[in-house]
């Protein structure tokens, strides 16, 4: 990584920062050392994400060719890295990378679960599956119980994307009303050893809610499941309401017997890249702080809550002292109302930075990034965008009401029409939302007193 002078314009720094983050969490960066010796038998593998595409890559790449090596992992579609130019010509990839649809389930990703589960059949204790796990695997990942249909799964997602529901609550109604989430997906491993190895994309790095948490115990219950389906007013058949409250369908817990053979190793965490893009930003000259990698709630709010900071800052140099830098990851939420039935155009990251913009009023010595190191936000094909004092202004000038796009949850086509977006396209892997705001040294600091 090169050093980026003091010099370079704020936006380039903040991509700069963006870039150098996504990199830590890249499965060929972080995956190898944590591969365990190869067993007696054979290898299977098995994985679900936006990044396991990438992960069964460099699994690959590590994994001596001599040994018994196959599996099956499901990744979003255009999430697939490319073949390496040096394996032009050699046999076939060994482990099977198929795609499917991501936020909401479709046929394929049922197919490649399936596949998945096939991929496991005739296992003995000398054999080892590696499970691959990474964000996104909630909605790649898909079993319906019985009696319940793809098309039921599919309806429920879209509620939950639509509820304003935190990660940790979706995905507690998700591992209760699947028939392979919730450590069910372990079970199907006997009497194999297994170890999962996970790049987290939630809040806390827990580990059940990483993908829905397949391959580990999930502490939580029917009772909370249901909890989650009451407060959001979830539509779900009566049929599944009752079994929740039977405790028919129940999870696989901590502790249980099935998990006896498991381990689970967490390979790359939003702390990670924000410490990266610390180290990144003290080399350009700038003082770095990081705020939180688990910031939940919605996102125009928390917007709000950086720019305030920000502000402070700026104006009185307290309690962060100018030129700075302030990190933050974790998963924002935005809520649609009955009006939005369906996603508009950007997502999470966006709707953030136009109501920061909104705060800030053109504050000059304040720019922001906010992106998702999926490289997709939303429904976009953008990971986000970047402000600066100009962007309230160009947009007015250009005719755009961002105060009524904002309303509209239309951030995606106001900083495409600004032309402010962030596009790396997939970068094969997934740690969640990245924030970076930089405050510039203002010409004079006023005293916190207000002298």
């Amino acid at each position: 990584m090169g050093n980026v002078e003091t010099t370079t314009a704020p936006s380039g720094l903040l991509r700069h920062l963006y870039d150098v983050a996504v990199a830590r969490a890249h499965p060929a960066q972080v995956l190898p050392a944590h591969l365990p010796a190869p067993p007696k038998g054979r290898t299977v593998v098995i994985g679900a994400g936006k990044a396991s595409g990438a992960m069964a890559r460099a699994l690959e790449a590590a994994w001596p060719t001599d040994r018994p090596l196959s599996g099956v992992v499901v990744t979003r579609y255009g999430h697939v890295p490319p073949q390496p130019a040096a394996s032009a010509g050699l046999s076939p990839p060994r482990i099977a990378i198929l795609e499917a649809a991501h936020p909401v389930p479709d046929e394929a990703g049922l197919q490649a679960t399936q596949a998945m589960v096939a991929a496991l059949h005739g296992l003995t204790p000398d054999d080892l599956v590696i499970a691959l796990m990474s964000g996104g695997g909630s909605a790649l990942l898909t079993l319906p119980l019985p009696g319940w249909s793809l098309q039921g799964e599919q309806d429920l997602h879209r509620q939950l994307l639509r509820s304003g529901a935190a990660i940790g609550e979706m995905n507690t109604v998700r591992r209760h009303l699947s028939a392979i989430k919730g450590g069910r997906l372990a079970r199907m491993c006997g009497p194999a050893p297994l170890l999962t190895l996970a790049i987290s994309d939630v809040p806390g790095d827990r580990l059940e809610d990483i993908a829905s948490g397949p391959t580990v115990g999930d502490p939580t219950t029917c009772a909370e499941a249901l909890s989650v389906i009451e407060r959001f007013r979830l539509d779900l058949p009566p049929a599944l309401i009752a079994a929740l409250r039977r405790d028919e369908l129940e999870t696989v817990k901590p502790g249980d017997a099935a998990l006896a053979e498991h381990q689970a190793r967490l390979i790359a965490t939003p702390m990670n890249m924000l410490q990266a893009a610390a180290q990144a930003a003290r080399e350009a000259g700038y003082s770095a702080c990081i705020l939180s990698d688990r910031i939940e709630g919605e996102a125009r709010e928390v917007g709000k809550v950086h720019t305030a900071l920000a502000l402070q800052a700026a104006r009185y140099g307290s309690p962060f002292r100018p030129p700075c830098v302030l990190l933050s990851g974790g998963e924002t939420t935005v809520t649609l109302d009955e009006r939005a039935q369906e996603l508009g155009s950007g997502g999470r990251c966006t709707e953030f930075l136009l109501s920061a913009a909104l705060a800030l009023q053109g504050e000059p010595s304040v720019w922001m990034l906010a992106a998702d190191t999926d490289g997709i936000d939303g429904h976009s094909e953008a990971a986000g965008a970047w402000i600066g004092p100009h962007t309230l202004g160009v947009a007015q000038a250009m005719g755009l009401d961002p105060r009524a796009m904002l309303e509209a949850h239309d951030s995606g086509r106001f900083f495409e029409t600004l032309g402010e977006r962030v596009l790396p396209g997939p970068t094969f892997t997934n740690v969640n939302d990245f924030r970076a705001v930089l405050i510039s040294q203002p010409d004079g600091v006023r005293d916190a007193s207000g002298g």
